[in-house]
């Protein structure tokens, strides 16, 4: 729920939430429902809520009539096959075993795909402890970073699912619903595009600006400013955060000086 609103408030928009289950934007078009993760995809296909914040392995679980309109870039996780950490695992092994899992749907899709028979046990919460009591000889459960089932004395093996927060929308949503809608994803990519990328600012001597600005593309071309020092000109640019450090390392080389990395807010193309 934070994540979600913080992306909000990214984009410009103000929720209270306190201790409501229910609250409204001060200055747009939006009223909240706090709601549990499960239910959301149930309440965004009966068009009680236009759209929603939930995780990617919910939709894929809960089969709503739901559309997928943006995929967040939190709360990423992947649902996993996880076993005893002394257990010497093949899929062949799977067969016959009891899976203790919070996702069945999803967890039978992938027995079936794999033409295994296994005993699906569903629970709900504290997945990891069923086969140190007993219950199940394996788990199909959310992982991320992979210390809780350490924990409990399990390994991960196979994934299943990689999921991240998705917004989702009702299939069919009124024609005013549809334009603010717009208007939301709209705020989101704009946060998503900045948060992804960087601005760059450096120092060049004017020989070596082709093949610095030959590094740097920026959205369409890099600016390239003349300083007051004869023979040099300040560069700005934007690069993808993934690909910066490479960048830098190659702009150190054709004789950048005095780089300067910021974040940037938002990002509109």
């Amino acid at each position: 729920m934070n994540d979600s609103l913080q992306l909000l408030k990214d984009c410009g928009i103000h929720v209270s939430n306190g201790n409501k289950l229910r609250s409204e934007s001060t200055n747009f078009p939006l009223e909240v429902y706090f709601l549990r993760d499960d239910d959301i995809p149930q309440y965004v296909e009966d068009g009680v809520a236009d759209v929603g914040i939930v995780g990617e392995n919910l939709v894929y679980e809960k089969k709503k009539q739901v559309q997928v309109k943006e995929r967040l870039g939190f709360g990423l996780c992947r649902l996993s096959l996880a076993v005893g950490k002394n257990e010497a695992f093949s899929m062949q092994w799977l067969r016959g075993k009891k899976i203790a899992t919070s996702y069945p749907v999803l967890l039978k899709e992938y027995l079936d795909k794999h033409s295994l028979d296994a005993e699906i046990h569903e629970i709900s919460g504290s997945v990891e402890i069923a086969p140190g009591i007993g219950l199940a000889d394996a788990i199909c459960d959310l992982v991320s970073s992979g210390s809780t089932l350490l924990t409990n004395g399990l390994k991960e093996v196979e994934t299943i699912l990689h999921s991240q927060a998705v917004l989702i929308s009702n299939p069919s949503p009124g024609a005013s619903r549809i334009s603010i809608l717009e208007k939301l994803l709209f705020r989101i990519r704009a946060v998503k595009k900045a948060s992804s990328n960087k601005y760059i600012l450096l120092n060049a001597p004017d020989s070596s600006l082709e093949a610095i600005t030959k590094l740097l593309p920026g959205m369409k071309s890099p600016t390239v400013l003349p300083l007051a020092t004869v023979g040099w000109s300040s560069v700005h640019s934007v690069v993808r955060e993934d690909d910066f450090w490479e960048i830098i390392e190659q702009l150190k080389q054709a004789g950048a000086e005095g780089i300067l990395v910021m974040p940037i807010e938002k990002m509109i193309v």
